[in-house]
């Protein structure tokens, strides 16, 4: 049963191995408490918002506030699409998916962060593949885009792991000190050709689709 105001609670997408669900409050705490835990080494800063660098239980409350801000804002022509990652049953972590003027531009924006204890397992490329699936099948995107430091190896790990193409460099401050971010691009082409599953499937998300600018039927 559609939920009656925001059927985007009901959109799942599910691989072999997780399950992407569209946060609401019960998996907003989870991944919040999550959080505390720790997600990289505190001499790191991986997120180009620092928001780890909060101390609990105000990190718990901002992630909170994270949350339904996306909600609160959310309009056809510029969403921010947070899902949980689920794993068994357990929230362990948050996949991304962002977007201005979709129905014209047909492109995404992704990020994503794992707790500490689930990093290295595989389940970061899953869920990217699975976020990619949402927006190429799904949504009918042209574009996916995604960005990392430059010394964020498991991020961009992934990222050529699945073949992005090169789309040069920002320079940005991190903890107020320049930093250099290195920014990818996918087409349509490449992920069919190349990434495109029979065994990730999506549910939920026809009544969504008016909500992301997206083409119906």
């Amino acid at each position: 049963m559609t939920h009656p105001i925001w059927p985007l609670f009901d959109l799942r997408v599910v691989t072999p191995r997780l399950e992407l669900r569209a946060i609401d409050d019960e998996i907003g705490a989870e991944l919040a408490a999550l959080a505390t835990l720790g997600i990289h080494d505190p001499g790191f800063m991986p997120f180009a918002f620092e928001w780890t660098d909060v101390a609990p239980p105000q990190l718990q409350v901002n992630s909170m506030q994270h949350y339904w801000r996306h909600r609160a804002e959310w309009t056809p022509t510029s969403w921010n699409c947070t899902l949980g990652v689920i794993v068994d049953g357990v929230a362990v972590g948050s996949t991304g998916m962002m977007s201005k003027n979709f129905a014209v531009l047909r492109q995404f924006e992704t990020g994503s962060w794992l707790g500490r204890a689930y990093q290295g397992l595989g389940i970061g490329t899953e869920m990217r593949e699975a976020t990619l699936q949402l927006g190429f099948v799904g949504l009918d995107a042209k574009l996916a885009t995604t960005a990392a430091y430059a010394d964020n190896g498991p991020s961009l790990g992934v990222t050529r792991k699945l073949g992005y193409a090169p789309n040069g460099v920002t320079r940005r401050l991190r903890r107020g000190e320049e930093a250099t971010i290195h920014n990818f691009t996918m087409n349509r082409d490449h992920w069919q050709t190349n990434l495109r599953r029979d065994d990730i499937h999506i549910h939920g998300l026809e009544p969504c689709l008016a909500l992301f600018g997206a083409r119906q039927g």
